[in-house]
C-alpha cells in the first residue's frame, strides 16, 4: 500500500472525482493541503482576493457545465465563516460545491486556539454535510462520501474541515484503486408517469413549469421534446431560464411577481393544469398561493421527496430525478402520439404566442440620463444566443430578466434563493474560468458591484476576461422601490460628490478609476446612443487584453421596475408606459402586434 499524508490523499481523490480547478486563499492552517496540491499537480488553483469570493467562483464554475463541481479552499476560522454565504447560496439553488477549510490542531480546537471555530456546526444548516475530520485515516472516506452526497438526490454543497495535524499525518491510501461511490437519484415509475400524463391530457389549457432541476439533471432537450410531442406551452422559472429558447413557439414566458413577463403571467392565469418539473414553487414565482393555485390542478415532479407538498399540496406528486422522469414522459408521449391519443393543443399554444406578441414592455427610450430599459435593449443587440449571462439581485437583475433573451441552458446563471450582493463579479469569474471560450456577460447595479469588486483583480491577474455591464443610479434601487410601501426613502441613497471626480456630479464612486486601478478596462456611457458602440468596444478590449471590462451606464436616479406590490401575480404594476408600437420594443422575440 502507498503511504502519503492525508492532505495528499484528499487531493488525489479530488482529481479522481473529476476536479480540475479550485478557488481559494491559502493560510497557516491549510498550508499542508496547498503543499499537497502543488506536489500532486493536475488541479489548477485560482487565488481569490476574498474567501467569500472564492466560494462564489466555485458556484459559478459548477453552474457552467453538467458534472462540474467547484471547489473552494480557505484557512481556518474566518475563512470558513466567510464562505458561509457561498454555501447558503449553493444549497438554496441546489448547486454542489465543496468547501475545504483548515483547522487548528485537534488537541486545541476546544481551547479557543487562534482562529479555531466550530465551523462544522456553523455550516450544518447550509450544507448537505459539514464535518471536522478528527482521524486522518477517515479522510479518504469522508471525501468519497462528500462527492456522493453532493451528486445524489437534490444536489448541494459540503464542507470538510481538516485540522492541520490531520492533514500532515501519513496514512495508507492507494489512489490507483479509488472509485467514486455510485450516485443515488430517485427514479419515477412508468405507472406514475402514465397517471401524470393522464391528468395532463384531461386538461384544456395545460402548462409545463420547468425549473432549475431540469438543468441540474442535464435534461433540457428531453423537456423540449416532451413539450413538442404534447404541444404544451412551457413556463421556465428563473432558475430554469434557457431550458428552451426564448423565441421557441412553446415558450410562454416567465411567471412571477418580479422576474416575469406580462404575457407569461397572462397565459398562466388562463391555464387550468400545471405540471412542474424540477421546480420548488418559489414565492417570487407564485406570489399569493390562492391566486396561483385557483382553478388549476398541479402535478409536481422533484428529486427531493420532502419538497413535494412543502409549499402547497399538489394533486399528484412524483419523487424523481428530472432526467429519469422526462425519459419516461417522452417514451409514453411518443406511444400516445403514434396511437393518435394526444389532444390537439395548437390553439392553446397559439394563444400564448398571441399574448407574447401583444403584451410587451417598452425598452426603447432616448432619455438622458439613460433609462435602464434601453441598456437591456442594447445588450440584446450586442450579445448573441451563445452569451452566458451572470447576475444576482436588484432592480438590474429583475429588469434584465424581464427584457434580456436567453436561448440555451446554463446561459442565465443567477443566484436565486439567497441573492447575496457581491455575488456577480466572482461568479462571473468562475463561469469564465469554466468556459474560457464563452462570451460571459455579468450584470450588476452599483451596490452589488461595490460589494466584492476587489475580485476584478483576480480576473486581471489570472487573465480571465468577461464583460461586466454596470447600471449606476447611485441608489439601492430595489430597496428604495420596496420602501414606497412605507412612504419612506431612508438610508438607500448612495449619492455624494466625489472630490476626485467632479465630472460624476452626485454619482459618487468612480467605478472607471476603481476598475482601472484593479488592472481592468472600463468605459463610462452617459448617452443611450453610445451604448451599442461601448458594448462592442468592451468585447474587443476583453479579447485583446484578457481582463474583465466594465461598461458603466449612468442611469436616471429613479426608475420603478414592473412588479407586484401586493404579492399577487394578477396585479403586477407597470410603472412605465408599455409598448404600443413596434419601435418601442425593437428587440422583442416576437414583433409587437398592434
Amino acid at each position: 500500500m502507498a503511504r502519503m499524508t492525508a492532505a495528499r490523499a484528499a487531493v488525489e481523490i479530488l482529481k479522481r472525482e473529476g476536479v480540475t480547478d479550485a478557488f481559494g486563499v491559502p493560510g497557516a492552517a491549510i498550508n499542508p493541503f496547498y503543499a499537497a496540491l502543488k506536489a500532486s499537480g493536475g488541479v489548477q488553483h485560482t487565488l481569490a482576493r476574498h474567501v467569500e469570493g472564492a466560494s462564489h467562483m466555485a458556484e459559478g464554475y459548477t453552474r457552467t457545465h453538467p458534472g462540474n463541481i467547484g471547489v473552494c479552499i480557505g484557512t481556518s476560522g474566518p475563512a470558513g465563516t466567510d464562505m458561509i454565504t457561498g454555501l447558503y447560496s449553493a444549497i438554496g439553488d441546489s448547486i454542489p460545491i465543496l468547501c475545504i477549510t483548515g483547522q487548528a490542531p485537534t488537541a486545541v480546537i476546544h481551547k479557543e486556539d487562534f482562529q479555531a471555530v466550530d465551523i462544522a456546526s456553523i455550516a450544518k444548516p447550509v450544507t448537505k454535510m459539514a464535518v471536522t475530520v478528527l482521524e486522518a485515516a477517515q479522510v479518504p472516506g469522508v471525501f468519497q462520501q462528500a462527492f456522493h452526497l453532493m451528486r445524489s438526490g437534490r444536489p448541494g454543497p459540503v464542507l470538510i474541515d481538516l485540522p492541520i495535524d490531520v492533514q500532515t499525518t501519513e496514512i495508507e491510501f492507494d489512489p490507483e484503486t479509488y472509485e467514486p461511490l455510485p450516485v443515488y437519484r430517485p427514479v419515477a415509475t412508468r405507472a406514475q408517469i402514465e397517471k401524470a400524463i393522464g391528468l395532463l391530457n384531461a386538461a384544456e389549457r395545460p402548462l409545463l413549469v420547468a425549473g432549475g432541476g431540469v438543468i441540474n439533471a442535464d435534461a433540457a432537450d428531453l423537456l423540449v421534446e416532451f413539450a413538442e410531442l404534447t404541444g404544451t406551452p412551457v413556463v421556465p422559472t428563473l432558475m430554469g431560464w434557457g431550458i428552451l429558447p426564448d423565441d421557441h413557439d412553446l415558450n410562454a414566458g416567465m411567471v412571477g411577481l418580479q422576474t416575469s413577463h406580462r404575457y407569461g403571467n397572462a397565459t398562466f392565469l388562463e391555464s387550468d393544469f400545471v405540471l412542474g418539473i424540477g421546480n420548488r414553487w418559489a414565492n417570487r414565482h407564485t406570489g399569493k398561493l390562492d391566486v396561483y393555485t385557483a382553478g388549476r390542478k398541479f402535478v409536481h415532479v422533484d428529486v427531493e421527496p420532502t419538497q413535494i407538498g412543502k409549499i402547497f399540496a399538489p394533486d399528484y406528486g412524483i419523487a424523481s430525478d428530472a432526467k429519469a422522469a422526462l425519459e419516461l414522459f417522452v417514451e409514453v408521449a411518443r406511444e400516445l402520439k403514434a396511437a393518435g391519443k394526444l389532444p390537439d393543443r395548437s390553439a392553446w399554444a397559439a394563444s400564448a404566442q398571441e399574448r407574447k406578441a401583444t403584451l410587451q414592455r417598452r425598452t426603447h427610450f432616448d432619455d438622458i440620463p439613460i433609462k435602464p430599459q434601453r441598456v437591456y435593449e442594447e445588450m440584446n443587440k450586442a450579445f448573441g444566443p451563445e452569451t452566458r449571462y451572470v447576475s444576482t439581485i436588484g432592480l438590474s437583475q429583475i429588469a434584465g430578466a424581464q427584457m434580456l433573451h436567453v436561448y440555451r441552458p446554463r446561459h442565465w446563471i443567477n443566484c436565486g434563493q439567497a441573492g447575496p450582493l457581491g455575488w456577480t463579479v466572482p461568479a462571473a469569474l468562475g463561469v469564465a474560468k469554466a468556459d474560457p471560450d464563452a462570451q460571459v456577460v455579468a450584470l450588476s447595479g452599483d451596490y452589488d458591484f461595490q460589494f466584492m469588486l476587489e475580485e476584478l483583480a483576480v480576473g486581471a491577474q489570472h487573465k480571465i476576461p468577461y464583460v461586466h455591464v454596470l447600471v449606476n443610479n447611485s441608489y439601492l434601487g430595489l430597496i428604495r422601490q420596496a420602501q414606497r410601501a412605507f412612504d419612506i426613502d431612508f438610508q438607500v441613497n448612495l449619492e455624494f460628490e466625489n472630490i476626485n471626480s467632479p465630472e460624476l456630479g452626485v454619482y459618487g464612486v468612480d467605478h472607471v478609476k476603481v476598475a482601472e486601478g484593479l488592472g481592468c478596462k472600463a468605459i463610462r456611457v452617459t448617452d443611450p446612443a453610445e451604448l451599442g458602440a461601448a458594448l462592442e468596444q468592451a468585447k474587443k478590449l476583453a479579447a485583446e487584453h484578457r481582463v474583465p471590462v466594465v461598461v458603466e451606464a449612468i442611469l436616471e436616479r429613479v426608475t420603478n421596475i414592473s412588479m407586484s406590490g401586493t404579492n399577487d401575480i394578477s396585479n403586477v404594476v407597470e410603472f412605465e408606459e408599455v409598448a404600443t408600437e413596434p419601435g418601442h420594443a425593437p428587440t422583442a422575440v416576437r414583433a409587437l402586434k398592434v
